[in-house]
């Protein structure tokens, strides 16, 4: 790749080193390679650069010590932070323009560790701004119980999962088809990842005494119709967010639970009353990231038994053995020699009926919850998995990967 060429053009110079033009080249790099995050990590003699793609870090580059605090004052000035405070975390952003008339959003954070500060640089592309459900990766079915709940003009829709899960994507897609001129639309956000035109969207600032608990209140005074909160991640929050969605407003936001069955009882940990918890939810969408097999060199896998019965008590015995074959990368150019080349998404969506309030109003587990959501036609997230694999999407061992991690 020809920014590889002035990667190391630049830092052969030694003494003639043009920084700008390094941090440039570095984030240009990243961009084509499809790394979602840049970590400039401070060693002992050396700069560490490392980029995340598809979710896995991969060492990159080695920079000099010696252009160490260049390369970081280089990235303050853009992100507009303070260049003389090196002992306290900043964070901050800029947008990058590309000759080529591109552009990528890239949100900063940095910290003081003992070598140095640490630089980690996320990139926000206008891509993620073309997002359908459908390329997200749901399931037709799935797509319908989530469209049948964006058109209720109350309740919650609670996107769950880990960091990094694509959770708040989701939620941006969901936004993205609600936004229409007859409605208001708000949002508060820790931080804010996309700019998309038509929404009030307000930036988290604990300094000032704005959390997401005091940002709730204030969107509620301002007539909202759909209001989106970055996460839920306290009692207070959680309050304030189901009495909204109870009085009339639809509710968007995100928790962190291992699945959608028990986000039920997270909020039920939250001291929300479950009579609420069944009045309020609508849905609830479990989610992981899985790499997607490199199509350029994508080959069939045959499958002995021996393969299906190492995957017993994993995956459903009943799809197991209707599978006789699987699909795998062989690693090419286009993939840097993975077998994987971009994300798709795996999911379960999990409506609320009847039955299940019942059962939350009784306090019942996630294992009780996910028996009747089941049941009841939920396909969890590891069916989802199986089905991709099965489809030539991602492979078995990429499922497992990100179910048990």
């Amino acid at each position: 790749m020809a920014t590889i060429s002035k990667i190391e053009e630049e830092l052969k110079r030694g003494a003639g080193i043009s920084i700008i033009g390094l941090v440039d080249s570095l984030i240009e790099y990243a961009y084509k390679a499809g790394a979602s995050d840049i970590h400039v990590d401070p060693e002992e003699k050396k700069v560490r650069v490392r980029l995340r793609i598809d979710g896995i870090l991969n060492d990159s580059f080695i920079l000099p010590k010696e252009i160490q605090s260049e390369v970081i004052t280089r990235v303050k000035v853009l992100s507009g932070l303070r260049t003389d405070e090196h002992q306290a975390a900043q964070d901050g952003r800029f947008r990058l323009k590309f000759k080529d008339d591109g552009f990528v959003d890239i949100r900063v954070s940095l910290a003081p560790t003992f070598y140095g500060e640490d630089c980690v640089m996320r990139l926000l592309s206008e891509k993620a701004e073309k997002f359908t459900l459908d390329s997200l990766g749901f399931a037709p079915k799935d797509i319908e119980k989530i469209e049948r709940n964006m058109k209720k003009p109350y309740g919650m829709i609670l996107a769950t999962g880990p960091t990094g899960s694509g959770k708040t994507t989701t939620l941006y897609t969901i936004l993205k088809t609600l936004n229409t001129k007859d409605v208001s639309i708000i949002t508060i956000e820790d931080p804010i990842e996309y700019a998309i035109e038509g929404l009030e969207q307000i930036q988290v600032n604990a300094r000032t005494g704005l959390t997401f608990a005091n940002g709730l209140r204030s969107i509620l005074r301002q007539d909202p119709n759909i209001v989106m909160v970055g996460e839920i991640r306290d009692e207070e929050t959680a309050a304030i967010a189901v009495n909204a969605a109870l009085t009339g407003h639809l509710l968007l936001s995100t928790i962190h639970t291992n699945d959608a069955p028990t986000t039920l009882p997270r909020l039920i940990d939250m001291k929300v009353e479950p009579f609420l918890i069944a009045s309020t939810v609508n849905v609830a969408i479990g989610q992981r990231l899985v790499r997607r097999i490199c199509t350029e060199c994508k080959f069939e896998k045959k499958v002995t038994i021996n393969d299906l019965e190492g995957l017993m008590g994993t995956f459903p015995v009943e799809t197991l053995y209707k599978s006789k074959k699987f699909y795998q990368g062989k690693g090419c150019e286009n993939c840097s020699g993975t077998g994987y080349r971009g994300r798709v998404g795996i999911h379960e969506v999990m409506e609320i009926d009847d039955e299940m309030r019942a059962a939350i109003v009784r306090k019942a587990d996630a294992t009780e919850i996910k028996h009747i959501a089941e049941k009841n036609g939920m396909t969890s997230m590891i069916e989802d998995g199986f089905k991709k694999a099965i489809e030539g999407v991602t492979t078995i061992e990429e499922v497992l990967r990100v179910i048990h991690e």
